[in-house]
């Protein structure tokens, strides 16, 4: 358990306040974007640990006659708030990580060089 008891945490956390994250909004101050820049891996490991999954995908083709079945990983962050999957994508592209929406509420990384750099930053989720 951990426990604080400052007048400060506001100014550290200005995110939080009262109600659900998808009904108000989430952005961050300059010198959180500033460390965002800084360390977007550290940034996407959290939001994936935390909303996301590395799943595995797969479809099938008709080759030579035969049905086939490929089966690909994928990377997926899902969450209600539209300014927190802002955040997402915005740290993605700093990475130079190719994503789509894949719903209303979902994005997903699926290009196998995109996956592979989320392999190497995010790493295993615990």
């Amino acid at each position: 358990m951990v426990q604080g008891n400052r007048k400060h945490w506001p100014s550290l956390f200005p995110q939080h306040g009262a109600g659900r994250k998808h009904e108000r909004p989430i952005v961050l101050e300059d010198w959180q974007r500033d460390i965002v820049t800084a360390f977007p891996a550290d940034f996407l490991r959290g939001l994936f640990h935390s909303d996301g999954a590395r799943v595995n995908n797969w479809a099938t083709r008709v080759v030579a006659g035969e049905r086939k079945r490929y089966d690909y990983p994928r990377w997926q962050f899902s969450n209600r708030s539209g300014d927190i999957r802002d955040l997402c994508c915005w740290a993605l592209d700093l990475v130079e990580v190719s994503w789509r929406a894949s719903g209303p509420w979902t994005i997903s990384v699926f290009r196998r060089e995109a996956v592979a750099i989320l392999d190497e930053l995010i790493g295993p989720k615990s």
